[in-house]
């Protein structure tokens, strides 16, 4: 399976932190999405921001900004299709999503996710914990992003009843720790520091 392109999810509104960026938040030396990066970066072929509003805001990253296509805010699908609609237009057929607040997702995400989806026709994986799945971080095929756009047309905002639809397969990461720590609150983001100095 060829080296997907990685897609950053930074779309949401941050309502529980005062609103604005989390991914520009501090951490550490540098800020949530510059982690965010430096993970993602060795396990893709190349990267892309998918957030909405200036998109000069994001411009020191130096990666493509990615609005959503479809009006309203609808979610993480939104940006999983404006990802896809990017990757088709880069020859890549998938991408790996991750999302912008969480910093310290496995450096193996990619490779897991490919082989969850190993043999399907149509690659499309979601990461899981034993408390159940992380649905901004998955495998999804560019073939299939008519589809998803004519399901968030419809009016789908639920992640994981799309990917239920094509058979989406689950990566387990059952690992010591939170895998899937994200910043949601300004103690989150206290807990992240910690974490960061201590070379989570």
């Amino acid at each position: 399976m060829k080296q997907p392109l990685g897609v950053i999810l930074a779309g949401g509104k941050a309502t529980r932190m005062g609103g604005g960026d989390k991914g520009l938040l501090p951490l550490g030396e540098g800020t949530i999405l510059d982690h965010v990066m430096a993970r993602l970066s060795p396990q893709v072929a190349g990267m892309a921001l998918n957030a909405n509003g200036d998109a000069s805001r994001f411009a020191a990253l130096g990666v493509p900004v990615l609005t959503d296509s479809i009006e309203g805010h609808p979610g993480p699908l939104a940006g999983v299709l404006a990802g896809l609609d990017w990757a088709a237009g880069e020859g890549a057929e998938t991408i790996v999503t991750v999302a912008a607040d969480t910093p310290f997702f496995p450096c193996d995400l990619v490779p897991r996710l490919q082989l969850a989806a190993e043999g399907m026709a149509q690659p499309l994986a979601l990461a899981a914990t034993p408390d159940g799945r992380q649905p901004t971080f998955g495998l999804w095929p560019v073939a299939l992003r008519d589809d998803l756009r004519a399901a968030l047309q419809e009016g789908l905002r639920k992640v994981v009843m799309w990917t239920d639809r094509h058979g989406g397969r689950e990566a387990l990461f059952d690992e010591a720790g939170e895998p899937f720590f994200n910043v949601n609150t300004p103690g989150d983001l206290e807990k992240a520091q910690a974490m960061a100095g201590g070379g989570a």
